[in-house]
């Protein structure tokens, strides 16, 4: 059984909600809106190309084509669409990226299989912070 199999459709989020807080689900998970805060999903995050996220995301697999800024834990395949933007702190398993996309962080492979479960920090959005290729 797949995790969207529990009610059929993911769970969602759509392109004109804003939502502030913390989201844990069991099952798959869509965002087309704006999220700022956490999400922890047991099955797959999809970030369309409308949505946003500004916080810490740990799931087993993502596919993005919007944008996250903030730490992202992937346990199995994060993939990049060629419309993707990340910022931030980034451990995964594997990691697909498209032509097109921007990857501006810090990114570890989890090879031991290791579970992160990352806090919020408050970034002061003033400061200016190094950009890497």
């Amino acid at each position: 059984m797949k995790n969207n199999d529990i009610n059929g459709n993911y769970s969602r989020i759509e392109q004109s909600t804003q939502v502030k807080g913390d989201i844990v689900s069991e099952s798959d998970f869509r965002i087309d809106g704006f999220l700022d805060g956490s999400i922890k999903t047991k099955g797959k995050l999809v970030v369309g190309k409308s949505g946003k996220i500004k916080g810490v995301v740990n799931c087993s697999n993502a596919d993005v084509e919007g944008a996250i800024g903030g730490k992202l834990f992937v346990a199995e395949t994060l993939s990049l669409r060629a419309t993707s933007s990340i910022e931030g702190e980034v451990l995964i398993g594997k990691l697909i990226v498209e032509s097109g996309a921007s990857f501006n962080a810090s990114c570890s492979m989890n090879k031991e299989g290791k579970v992160a479960d990352f806090k919020l920090l408050k970034k002061d959005p003033e400061k200016n912070h190094e950009k890497t290729a």
